[in-house]
């Protein structure tokens, strides 16, 4: 074979693409390629150095781009939306419990939750509930690439717990300048040789607060990851892309550049539009200055001031309807009409917004709340497409933010001995074992997937928990409600609105009934 492949490239020589490389993608004489020889960093190396710039432009982003702040509203409204709910699962047969214990063990867990979470209780700063606390993580996780939350004891007269969230932007979250040389101190992460966080540095005031970094108050505090017993001191939400990653990217990382000159070219457009919807014309002359002071007989410095006089007297005046003008001498009227709207901007626009939208892993349409050019099969398939993006970053924020949480405040209702836990620490994933509830996913088309629901279910395919889940209720609390319905229109004389097939209820009647 390698005889052949001499004698075909004496023959007709080596493909330019093959001359210095396997790999055509790894060729350094393909003039297309040549220059292009990126770092081959690490993946703290590649992302740490420019972190410092890309959270603040994503930032400036979210707040000047109505497109990039609808996307980060869209993303917290559909990855958790108008509520969070626990519904705790306890693993009742690795606890070697019946299931009628996990239930009223987990009703009970769930109550006491709800005291913390529904209340400021949580917030360190009493200001927010749960639910607050973590939308504002997501969203700050999402713009800034990641977010640091710590868990303190702080009790409070009147209050029912202690433990409380603070909530860290990820400026804060920074290498001391006398750590810049360690290597194990990445970003603010103190990792272990093993790639363990051990500890995290928390500059005392945010950087950009400068009268207190003036004052010299920027001062940093070693916060260790767990306490010696194993409780959880910080609480880092980010998404890893790589192995080694200690820091996460702003969402907007890979169309920072084209959501900025998007924006710069939409509001040149708009400029652009406006100056074309007003009627403008300019004075126009050709006449020397030399001239003009023949013309009048003055002299060369009074003539200099001619067309200052001319601009005070002619220049201010506004073209109305019915207006006769007296030019100046040397003078004439010439209108100005510019290009404008651009006949091609919508269908470029348009373009620019799908790339935007590949980059941030959601719909076109969803990305613009734009549906009035899509039919029904287009924005299902749209959706679906979204909701799988969404339910995987559900995943992930329960994983990394909502279950380390929700141990924590578990173990204090177990210490103060409300919620009942033997052998809690030796059984700790039994104990904490839950899912979340979030904002249901909502309908399309309500008819049609309301009998798609029953179809699964009636086939197997599907539970009451899992499809009310899908659309943020909870089954048991469906339900209760129901029989508590029911009983009250039978109570009341009404017809059972599920008909015979609803439990086998009929309406009471004066007739007097026959025997069977």
């Amino acid at each position: 074979m390698s005889r052949l492949l001499s004698l075909v490239n004496k023959v007709v020589g080596p493909s330019p693409e093959m001359a210095d490389s396997a790999h055509a993608a790894a060729s350094r004489s393909d003039a297309r390629l040549a220059d292009w020889i990126p770092s081959p960093g690490s993946a703290d190396a590649d992302l740490l150095p420019e972190l410092d710039l890309l959270m603040p432009r994503s930032r400036d982003l979210a707040r000047n781009s109505g497109l990039a702040g609808g996307y980060l509203q869209t993303a917290k409204d559909n990855i958790i939306g108008h509520q969070l709910r626990l519904m705790a699962t306890p693993d009742y047969k690795l606890l070697g419990k019946p299931k009628e214990w996990a239930r009223e063990w987990a009703l009970n867990t769930e109550a006491e939750f709800r005291t913390w979470a529904e209340t400021t209780e949580c917030d360190a700063a009493n200001t927010m509930t749960f639910w607050g606390k973590a939308r504002l993580a997501l969203g700050a996780a999402l713009m800034n690439g990641d977010h640091v939350t710590l868990p303190i004891w702080k009790p409070r007269a009147g209050g029912r717990w202690a433990t409380r969230l603070q909530g860290v932007e990820s400026d804060r979250l920074s290498t001391p300048p006398g750590k810049s040389a360690d290597p194990l101190v990445r970003g603010g992460v103190e990792i272990d040789p093993e790639g363990e966080p051990v500890a995290y540095w928390i500059r005392k005031t945010h950087p950009g607060d400068y009268g207190f970094v003036l004052a010299g108050l920027d001062q940093w505090v070693r916060v260790p990851a767990f306490t010696p017993w194993g409780r959880r001191r910080v609480v880092h939400l980010h998404d890893k892309e790589r192995d080694g990653q200690n820091r996460g990217a702003p969402i907007f990382t890979k169309v920072l550049r084209e959501f900025r000159v998007s924006s710069e070219y939409v509001g040149h457009e708009l400029h652009a539009a406006a100056a074309n919807a007003l009627i403008a014309a300019f004075l126009e002359s050709d006449l020397p200055q030399e001239q003009v002071a023949d013309l009048f007989g003055i002299d060369d410095q009074t003539a200099g001031s001619y067309w200052k006089t001319v601009s005070e007297r002619f220049h201010r005046k506004k073209l109305e309807s019915g207006l006769f003008l007296n030019l100046p001498i040397g003078t004439k009227l010439s209108g100005f009409n510019p290009s404008r709207p651009n006949v091609a901007f919508g269908d470029f626009i348009a373009h620019i917004c799908r790339y935007l939208a590949a980059g941030l892993n959601i719909p076109y349409e969803l990305l613009l709340k734009d549906f009035s050019r899509t039919n029904y099969s287009s924005a299902r398939a749209a959706l679906l497409e979204a909701w799988r993006y969404f339910q995987a970053y559900r995943r992930h924020f329960k994983d990394l933010y909502l279950d380390p949480i929700y141990d924590l405040w578990l173990e204090e209702a177990i210490n103060l001995g409300r919620v009942d836990a033997p052998d809690y620490y030796q059984n700790r994933y039994a104990y904490r074992r839950c899912r979340w509830i979030f904002a249901g996913r909502g309908w399309v088309d309500p008819v049609k997937e309301s009998q798609a629901a029953q179809i699964r279910m009636e086939a197997g395919l599907s539970t009451l928990e899992a499809e009310c889940a899908e659309q943020g209720l909870d089954w048991e609390e469906v339900l209760e409600q129901q029989a508590v319905e029911r009983a009250r229109r039978k109570e009341l004389g009404l017809p059972d609105p599920n008909g015979a097939a609803g439990r086998g209820f009929t309406a009471p009647t004066d007739q007097p009934q026959e025997a069977a």
